[in-house]
């Protein structure tokens, strides 16, 4: 029986070599450079395990494992190592190495597991089994060789298997065994961009030494970002404190020489023909790669290579369903009027069930009289937030409030409703919604006037608070400790920095929609938009702009990287998601913004401009109104005080989000369930964590729901039920503003667009269509951002922009109030812009007017 096969050898595929063997044998014949060896091949596993009978008690090991105890597959582990540490490889099997070894030249070797389920684009497996580096003589190679067979059975590799659907019964596994190069640099490229999708460049991440420093995370790596079409590199050095180096008992973390840590790790000229090796490799592989290499003098070699597979690319991302699992949608029925306009902002994607619990938390004690008994006030549609207009129509309706007034009172806030649009209002008893809503009034007033004068004490303490609880869950060793930190502190400390949002957000009463109305009547909604622009500035830095001002610091030298990931970089455009890591996390986020502000106007240079624009504002009211400019003094510095204070009081909220996602992690890791974690509400994560079991088929089945509604296109911001959100998507000429059945207006017609004046001025230029922030590198400076929403994780494009255009918005949303604080042009809310305007089209947009006009078509 064949044992050994050479590494060009495949012998009969997958089946036999498994994927790593495979996918080595298989560029080795097509010419690429990989470092020489052998294939121990799966009969050699299978004829360990049938000569020493072990096939019988690993099935009764394996009987014992549930998916509701993951403790049972980290015994499972245990007991099979065992066995197999108990038996030595068959002596056919020995000699059969132990000879391929001596034909190698038994040098040092790498001995990496390739199991039969690896690699494929079905499954991204990798990382499952162990690999054992700078493995000399034949002893060590023979122990290597056993201990990668029973890496088959970590807990680890068990559970990734009954995840995806592979059956255990049916998997085998190679092992790969190759010459260890002693490499000058190594790392990883992918060609796609692993972050964005995108397919212009190819990203490489270098460092000193053997390429496992930088797979683990044990080291920042160089960064080389190769474009494709013209091959020009840009290159962002690390300091490169450790590099992997072989000794005599194996491989080692060293400190990197002094003179070595900033230096680059690749040439331009390697970077570039790395590159091209890359493209090449993906070319011939008909599927973008994810490519180990390492690099010795000016020679390349490629140490393993498999399908980029944490990436979503276009083509997959245009793949929409058909039909799906729809549990996530308060609109199948009744025929209410849903809006996403306000809350879509901040939430704008599908929310994991862990998210959605800790968000219905903060909605609770943000907005206490949206929901009382009868009359749900927010709910989701595919998985998104949604507020129920007509449950809020409703409540106000019984205060005496028609659907004429609510529709001009929430223009501000969730952007226009059509008139055409009808509000369907759910009725209920006016007495038993006194009766529930009365309380709950009394209540926040109570709340608000003792918390509102404790607001600044809080946003000088929060962060400190944060950093302290984030620190004390990382260090907890106890499933059933971290379980009792949620109720006893994560929990409070959650709802204290809601009601301290609800405090700065109520103080205030009407101004932030009254004041702007009464300017607008005196000075017009140009000047109107430049006085309340800067005002909350005026009080301290506003929040909302953070992230802008913050990489400004960050450039000018002013802060440093550990200063600004403290400070700002708790912000990003999903920052309720809790699966989604913080800009404090990505080590490459800095990087790219840095690199892509090259050009724009500097945040110091809008700001002064913008503060020129209101002073003149300013004098033309005072002059034409002095009685009414010495009247509305106190109201704009209300309207100073409320919007520090709110955005000072909403960052602290989304700080903590960052606290309750290291908790949501922490739990992950102690009971096994990793990220699925992020699919159980944070209740049943106590459950599991105090020794309840875990429902691995309704994870499974949220799983399925929540990645089907993520593949859809998000719904539009105004909604009237019934909503089948998997129908609408077929539609090819669905709108993204508006669903109702039997409504239907002209929004195709004619070159103009309309929406709100965000913020005033007039631009001509070419329009630039983007769908979320992490696509920013395509906007050219002086271009029009056209998009359908934005949040905080835009701010660092606005400077680059000459304009912005939204589909979703309002005056008091996001995109508007940016835009008005650097003094940037701005419509909002036209609803239909990114279906209207494309890429390269020229348009005209009139930030005081709220129009938006296409001068003339890319096509």
């Amino acid at each position: 029986m064949t044992y050994v096969r050479d590494l060009a050898d495949a012998g009969s595929g997958l089946a036999e070599v498994g994927g790593k063997g495979n996918s080595l044998a298989a560029m080795i014949s097509a010419g690429f450079d990989v470092p020489d060896g052998f294939q121990v091949v799966t009969d050699a596993y299978r004829d360990f395990i049938d000569d020493h009978g072990l096939q019988e008690p690993m099935a009764a090991i394996l009987t014992e494992v549930t998916t509701a105890d993951p403790a049972s597959a980290t015994r499972a582990e245990a007991l099979i190592g065992e066995l197999f540490a108990a038996h030595p490889v068959p002596a056919p099997v020995a000699t059969a190495i132990e000879k391929a070894y001596a034909d190698l030249g038994a040098p040092p070797v790498a001995v990496r597991s390739s199991a039969t389920a690896e690699d494929l684009d079905s499954a991204s497996f990798a990382g499952q089994q162990d690999s054992f580096l700078n493995i000399r003589g034949p002893e060590q190679l023979l122990v290597a060789v056993r201990d990668c067979w029973a890496s088959l059975w970590t807990d680890r590799a068990i559970g990734y298997r009954a995840r995806h659907g592979i059956d255990s019964d049916q998997v085998a596994l190679a092992v790969v065994v190759q010459r260890l190069v002693e490499a000058e640099a190594s790392g990883v490229m992918f060609t796609v961009d692993p972050v964005t999708g995108a397919t212009d460049r190819v990203v490489i991440n270098s460092a000193w030494g053997l390429g496992e420093a930088v797979v683990s995370g044990a080291v920042t790596p160089d960064v080389y970002r190769v474009d494709r079409a013209d091959r020009s590199v840009a290159e962002t050095v690390a300091e490169k404190t450790i590099m992997t180096v072989l000794t005599e008992r194996g491989t080692e973390e060293v400190p990197v020489p002094e003179s070595r840590r900033t230096r680059p790790s690749l040439t331009e000229e390697q970077a570039r023909a790395l590159a091209d090796l890359g493209i090449r490799l993906a070319a011939w592989a008909g599927a973008e790669r994810d490519i180990e290499w390492c690099r010795t003098g000016d020679r390349l070699q490629i140490v393993q290579s498999r399908p980029v597979t944490t990436v979503t690319t276009v083509a997959a991302a245009a793949v929409v369903p058909k039909s799906g699992p729809d549990p996530w949608n308060d609109a199948k029925q009744e025929r209410q009027l849903w809006a996403n306009t306000n809350v879509g902002e901040a939430m704008p994607d599908v929310l994991t069930p862990a998210s959605w619990s800790a968000v219905r938390l903060f909605l609770d004690a943000t907005m206490p009289t949206v929901t009382i008994p009868g009359l749900k006030g927010y709910g989701r549609i595919a998985g998104r937030i949604y507020l129920n207009l007509s449950a809020q129509a409703g409540l106000l309706r019984s205060i005496g409030i028609g659907t004429g007034r609510y529709r001009s009172m929430v223009s501000s806030v969730f952007g226009r409703i059509p008139d055409r649009l009808p509000i369907p209002v759910l009725r209920r008893s006016r007495i038993r919604v006194l009766r529930s809503l009365i309380p709950i009034v009394v209540r926040l007033r109570a709340e608000v006037r003792r918390n509102a004068p404790k607001i600044a004490e809080f946003g000088a303490e929060h962060p400190a608070l944060c950093e302290r609880r984030r620190a004390e869950i990382a260090a907890v060793e106890d499933p059933a400790e971290l379980a009792r930190l949620w109720p006893e502190v994560l929990r409070p400390e959650l709802d204290r920095a809601s009601v301290m949002l609800t405090a700065a957000t109520r103080a205030s009463g009407g101004a932030p929609i009254s004041t702007p109305a009464r300017l607008a009547k005196l000075v017009g909604e140009s000047d109107a938009a430049a006085i309340t622009s800067g005002l909350g500035a005026s009080a301290g830095e506003l929040a909302s702009l953070g992230l802008v001002a913050g990489l400004e610091k960050l450039a000018t030298g002013e802060i440093d990287t550990e200063t600004f990931n403290r400070t700002y970089a708790h912000r990003g455009p999903n920052e309720f998601e809790l699966s989604v890591p913080r800009p404090a996390e990505d080590p490459h986020w800095i990087e790219s913004q840095l690199a892509e502000r090259q050009g724009a106007p500097g945040f110091g240079d809008l700001i002064g401009r913008q503060e020129e624009q209101q002073r003149a504002a300013w004098h033309r009211l005072d002059a034409a109104h002095p009685k009414e400019a010495k009247r509305l003094r106190p109201l704009l510095d209300r309207w100073a005080r409320m919007s520090r204070d709110r955005e000072l009081t909403r960052t602290e909220v989304v700080r903590y989000f960052w606290v309750i996602r290291a908790f949501v992690l922490r739990a992950g890791e102690l009971t096994g369930l990793g990220d699925d974690a992020f699919f159980l509400t944070l209740d049943e994560l106590v459950a599991v964590l105090s020794g309840a079991p875990v429902d691995r088929t309704m994870i499974t089945e949220r799983r399925d729901a929540y990645d089907h509604y993520r593949a859809l296109p998000a719904p539009p911001s105004l909604i009237i039920g019934p909503f089948d959100p998997y129908a609408w998507a077929q539609q090819p000429r669905r709108r993204t503003d508006v669903y109702a059945p039997g409504y239907d207006d002209d929004h195709d017609a004619g070159p103009m667009i309309t929406g709100f004046a965000g913020a005033g001025g007039v631009v001509e230029g070419v329009a630039r269509v983007i769908d979320n922030p992490d696509q920013g590198d395509q906007l050219r400076t002086g271009e029009v951002l056209v998009t359908s929403i934005t949040n905080v994780g835009w701010t660092p494009l606005f400077p680059r922009a000459a304009a912005v255009v939204t589909d979703v918005g309002a005056p008091l949303s996001h995109a508007a109030i940016v835009a008005r604080e650097l003094g940037i042009p701005a419509v909002v809310g036209t609803g239909t812009a990114t279906m209207r305007i494309s890429s390269g089209d020229r348009v005209r947009v009139d930030g005081s007017a709220g129009t938006v006009e296409v001068l003339s078509s890319r096509g």
